[in-house]
């Protein structure tokens, strides 16, 4: 299932049912997990961790160093989890000493050709990115997540959970969970709650409905976000789900987008 013409380090540890196409390149302290596959001229580099049932194809660039001139060369990891797709082209960076050392990928995302991952993002579960979607350093992105095509995320924002960001948006502030987000650059704006989203994940009408006010608490009523957040959590016991939206608010460091 290893293709001889693939260049595998000693030092990697590679799980005996892992497919490997020709002229891949596996480097030091790289581990791979049972039932993974890595496509034909994929380059990863170590140290990184790839769980199990993950799908890297052809070309991609997985746990190199950081682009950050503040690298020199310290032993920084990536954490890929199970059950990912990564595309053609992807870049994944490994992390840097002074944002913790580690970028990491949960569970069951797929990273659609030319993503870009930069150091020290941390990725979530169930996340899609478009093409050519790419991530600044220290970049959190939470579970549910859709990053649209050509999307641009600015270094130490968070993505919040079922968000959506629509093609060629430029994110400079921290995203609400639930929170349909579009525009050119930067001039994004907010646009209501990612309705299609929630109803496909399952969300109930009552549930949307509590987070529709919810929404209309952070963005209607001219309300500081001290105060948005205290009316938030008078209904936060009728509707669960509100309560993320209220952990991002009181951890932001950049602002919300609006």
């Amino acid at each position: 299932m290893i293709d001889e013409r693939a260049i595998i380090d000693k030092s990697a540890r590679i799980a005996e049912n892992v497919k490997i196409g020709p002229y891949a390149v596996i480097g030091k302290n790289v581990e791979i997990g049972a039932g993974s596959s890595i496509g034909p001229h994929a380059v990863i580099n170590g140290p990184t961790i790839i769980g199990k049932n993950n799908k890297i194809y052809q070309f991609a660039s997985v746990g190199e160093d950081p682009q950050d001139k503040k690298y020199q060369g310290e032993a920084t990891t990536l954490e890929i989890g199970d059950e990912n797709i990564i595309r053609e082209f992807v870049t994944i960076n490994r992390g840097t000493l002074q944002g913790g050392g580690k970028t990491t990928i949960g569970n069951q995302n797929l990273l659609m050709a030319y993503v870009h991952i930069a150091h020290d993002c941390h990725i979530k579960h169930n996340t899609i990115f478009g093409n050519s979607a790419s991530l600044s350093g220290h970049v959190i992105v939470e579970d549910y997540a859709i990053l649209s095509g050509f999307s641009l995320v600015h270094q130490y924002c968070i993505i919040g959970a079922y968000s959506f960001v629509a093609a060629a948006t430029g994110i400079s502030k921290d995203v609400l969970p639930y929170i349909l987000i579009s525009g050119v650059g930067h001039d994004s704006k907010v646009f209501g709650l990612n309705v299609v989203g929630l109803k496909r994940q399952g969300f109930s009408d009552e549930t949307i409905s509590y987070l529709k006010r919810a929404y209309k608490v952070i963005f209607r009523q001219n309300l500081t976000v001290p105060d948005a957040i205290t009316e938030l959590k008078s209904i936060v016991k009728e509707c669960p789900e509100i309560q993320i939206m209220i952990d991002l608010l009181e951890k932001s460091e950049r602002g919300i987008s609006r």
